[in-house]
């Protein structure tokens, strides 16, 4: 019987883990100068590469780690201690919005790797992200496994469009104190996550713990 609730557990951390709330000051600052537009070609380039990045890291990631000769216990530890640095990271942060110059012109050229870079990854799909994906597959190797976990993806995608299409709307009823607070919130639920990662982990390398 498929419990449905590791799937919820695994899309909030996931939500956590790539914080559309918390890109929203860089988005802003790197799409500022945009019309309406060319800031909805970046957000559709950067919700594909996101949702590519994680469902490749889904259906291939294990099999990546087995050319490189890493268990995955070895990889829950790494990248249980990743995503506990990007929790610390996130509940400690400023939140400073960052801003560009009035000098600085647009280039429309660029906007296709914006979207992507940095954008995508590794602020969005980044190392974080893809550990948890890889770790989350590892537990079962059934079809309904990976196919819910796809889903939990797109789930993602899909919220992570809406938030990048809101983000004017946003920008002008939230705070960047709320921003902060929601940030936070997320971090300290992602910390929580990353130190099952790691007792999991460290229960496999080292079976008398168990």
């Amino acid at each position: 019987m498929i419990d449905y609730t590791e799937y919820t557990k695994f899309l909030i951390g996931l939500i956590a883990v790539v914080n559309p709330i918390g890109a929203i000051p860089i988005f802003l600052a790197m799409t500022g100068g945009l019309n309406p537009i060319e800031r909805h070609k970046i957000i559709h380039i950067t919700v594909v590469a996101v949702a590519s990045i994680l469902l490749i890291s889904l259906f291939f990631g294990e099999a990546i780690l087995d050319f490189f000769g890493i268990s995955i216990n070895s990889f829950r530890v790494g990248g249980g201690i990743l995503i506990l640095l990007m929790a610390i990271s996130m509940m400690h942060t400023k939140g400073e919005k960052q801003t560009r110059s009035k000098e600085e012109d647009y280039d429309p050229d660029q906007s296709d790797s914006i979207g992507v870079v940095p954008l995508a990854m590794p602020l969005l799909a980044g190392p974080g992200a893809i550990s948890a994906v890889i770790i989350e597959a590892h537990r079962q190797s059934s079809v309904a496994h990976y196919g819910l976990l796809g889903v939990d993806i797109v789930i993602l995608a899909l919220l992570l469009w809406m938030t990048l299409r809101l983000t004017p709307w946003i920008s002008q009823r939230i705070s960047q104190v709320g921003i902060n607070i929601a940030t936070r919130i997320m971090g300290l639920l992602l910390a929580a996550i990353a130190i099952e990662f790691i007792a999991n982990g460290l229960k496999g390398l080292f079976p008398s713990l168990a």
